[in-house]
Formats: structure tokens, C-alpha cells, sequence
């Protein structure tokens, strides 16, 4: 029979403990995970680190392209699209000069362009590698969009071409900059939850690319370089790994995908995948194009769990922090994540520092979806 009394006083115990952490994060924000990876703050400077945008298409400009405004460190200097009259718009939108905008086919000349410090890649994934080279050949730093290609060796030749020409190269994992999942990687590390056990890690959408040309490129096979577990499956995957601090050392999988819808004739519905970690850790993940869209977390441990739901948001998160004694929906400010990530990459730009998610982030995480691919093709679990 459960003491009324003692339970009482232990979920009592239990909320002042996670209001308490909850507050001193609300109190210092991102900065208070520096410790993890997450770069200070630069200096005010009279110059803006001046950024190059690859791809003008809806993420980029609904999305990526307004937190410069919010950005201290980051201006829009230069834009390279296919469409001249979109460029030609928001050049005058972000106050960037008619003589640097670029085509695909011209794009080279942007190492002429001394206004620009980093080029921004945010075209599909099969497309990075060929303009993360380019970029660094003129001699500038790139930030690349996840997932970093579709294949190992081009990420390795991605990396290789920024080493060889001394400048930086950076994954745009947003999520790593993001106020509360910084806060769920700090308490996991505190041990507010106990010794970890499992996480659990689930994204999923509606993929329609006949009514939203942002779509389009999606279910291309030679764009996209995979289906679901390329394009959104990569944040569970990655939440896990940022979750735990460990790499998985094996990986399990299945694949769901009705090949009759015509979305699927090239890349997968749905993915069912399974991490071991080192510790004994289990992350259990999915990815699917087929549900209305899931982006959430739980990370359990043998003292509480904690649930981010949305975790991988643009703009909202929840997190609930509970045990057997009750739970605990934390308060905490919204910030930009894209900001932060931008200002990130300038202060590396500006100090050639080597940045929190680097182009060896990108290709752990793709060699880990083809080895996913691999175990849903042969249907055994595949050592990483």
C-alpha cells in the first residue's frame, strides 16, 4: 500500500526539483548549453558576416531567409536561383545589390564577390555536393542543408574540398540550436532522469507533391536521395544521437511502403528503425510521408522520462517532465533556432573555428541511414 503522505511529498519533491532546472534554463536561454557544443556569442562588430543563398525555394524564404532579421551577426549579401524574377524580388526585400544575384550556371563568379563570407546551400540533397565544392573552391565557407548528400563519398568530397581550401563547412541541423531541445540534452546529461534506458523518436508528414511544388523534388529519387528516413527521418535519427552522446553500434530496420500510391513509385513511405547504443541505450524511430505531421521525443530514464512534443518545430515546443509521482510541463521562452545557427556559423567564418555540427556530423548521419536502408533491404540488423 502506497504511503499518501510520502507520495505526496515525493512528487512535490519531484516538481520544485524540474521547476527549479526549468527556470534557470528560462533564465539563460541556448547559452546555458554552451558546455555541449553550442558556440558563444560574438563581439558587436561593425560588419555583418555576409551569407550567399543557394536555392530560393519555399524553406528557404518562408523560413530560413526572415531570421536573418533576427540574426545580430548575419546579412544577406549575395542570392543564386533559376528564377530571375524571385531573385530579383527579394533582392530588394534583404536589401541585396542587382550585380549579386547569380544563376546555377554562373555561379563561380561569386569568388569575385568579397562581400560574401559564406555560402548558404539550401538546394535537394543530391545537389549539395556540386555547390558545396564550387563554394569552396572561390574561397568561402559553406553551410549546407541536412541531410549532406545522398551518398558517403560525396559528403566525404564535400569535406574534403573545405579542408583543402581552409574553410569551414557546416550541417544546417537547427534542432542542435533550438532553447528546448539544448534543455532536453542538458537534464539528460544532469541525470535528472536517472540512468538513460531508451528513447523513442518519431517524424512524419503528408508528402503531396501535386499540390505543393515544394514537394516536387521529394519523391525524386535522384534529388532526394531517399524517401522519408532521408528527409525527415533525420531528425529522429540525429535526436537519438544528440539524446544519448553516444554513436549506435548497430542498427535494425523495416520499411512500410504501398508502391501503388503514386507518390511512392521511387522513394519509401514509411521506416521502422531500431539504435543500440554502446550503454545498452535502445533508440526505437520512424519516419513516414504518409500521417499528418508528428515531430516528437521521449527520452526515458529510470528516474522520470521527458517528452518534447513538437521537438523539431519551427516556431512551438512543449516539454513535459514526469515520473510515477506526477508531471511537469516546463516554461521556457521560444527562440529562433535559425538565428542562433546562422550567428553560429559567423563567429566560425570569423574565427575559422571548427563549427558544432560539422560536415563529420553530416556524414555519421548518412552513413547510418544507408545502413538503415541496408537492414530494411535485407531484413537483419546491421553492425555500424
Amino acid at each position: 500500500m502506497i504511503n499518501s503522505s510520502n507520495h505526496t511529498d515525493s512528487r512535490r519533491q519531484f516538481l520544485r526539483q524540474a521547476g527549479l532546472a526549468a527556470a534557470t534554463v528560462a533564465v539563460a536561454g541556448p547559452a546555458g548549453a554552451l558546455p555541449l557544443g553550442a558556440a558563444a556569442p560574438l563581439a558587436d562588430s561593425p560588419r555583418k558576416v555576409g551569407f550567399a543563398i543557394v536555392g530560393l525555394g519555399k524553406y528557404a524564404t518562408e523560413q530560413m531567409m526572415p531570421a536573418f532579421k533576427e540574426s545580430k551577426h548575419c546579412k544577406i549579401v549575395a542570392l543564386v536561383s533559376g528564377s530571375p524574377d524571385k531573385a530579383q524580388r527579394l533582392a530588394q526585400e534583404y536589401g541585396v545589390e542587382a550585380k549579386s544575384i547569380y544563376s546555377y550556371q554562373d555561379f563561380d563568379r561569386i569568388k569575385d564577390n568579397p562581400a560574401v563570407d559564406v555560402v548558404y546551400v539550401v538546394l535537394p540533397p543530391a545537389l549539395h555536393a556540386e555547390y558545396v565544392v564550387r563554394a569552396a573552391q572561390a574561397g568561402k565557407h559553406v553551410l549546407t542543408e541536412k541531410p549532406m548528400a545522398p551518398s558517403v563519398a560525396e559528403c566525404q568530397r564535400m569535406i574534403d574540398a573545405c579542408r583543402k581550401a581552409g574553410k569551414q563547412l557546416m550541417v544546417a541541423y537547427r534542432a542542435q540550436f533550438e532553447p528546448f531541445n539544448l534543455d532536453a540534452i542538458a537534464r539528460i546529461r544532469k541525470g535528472e532522469l536517472g540512468k538513460l534506458r531508451f528513447v523513442t523518436a518519431d517524424h512524419g508528414r503528408q508528402v503531396s507533391p501535386t499540390t505543393d511544388k515544394a514537394d516536387e523534388w521529394r519523391v525524386v529519387q535522384k534529388l532526394a536521395g531517399g524517401g522519408s528516413l532521408m528527409d525527415i527521418g533525420i531528425y529522429s535519427l540525429n535526436a537519438a544521437r544528440y539524446l544519448t552522446g553516444e554513436e549506435p553500434v548497430e542498427v535494425s530496420a523495416t520499411e512500410s511502403t504501398d508502391r501503388t500510391d503514386p507518390r511512392f513509385k521511387e522513394v519509401e513511405d514509411q521506416v521502422h528503425f531500431t539504435l543500440r547504443f554502446p550503454s545498452g541505450v535502445l533508440a526505437t524511430c520512424t519516419s513516414a510521408y504518409s500521417i499528418e505531421g508528428v515531430k516528437r521525443f521521449r527520452a526515458f530514464g529510470s528516474k522520470a522520462y521527458l517528452d518534447l512534443d513538437p521537438a523539431t518545430d519551427y516556431y512551438r515546443h512543449r516539454m513535459v517532465i514526469g515520473n510515477a509521482d506526477g508531471e511537469l510541463t516546463t516554461s521556457m521562452k521560444e527562440g529562433n533556432q535559425f538565428a542562433a545557427m546562422l550567428d553560429h556559423m559567423a563567429e566560425c567564418a570569423q574565427q575559422n573555428k571548427t563549427p558544432k555540427t560539422p560536415g563529420e556530423e553530416g556524414l555519421r548521419d548518412i552513413k547510418l541511414i544507408l545502413a538503415i536502408y541496408e537492414s530494411a533491404k535485407k531484413g537483419r540488423p546491421v553492425k555500424v
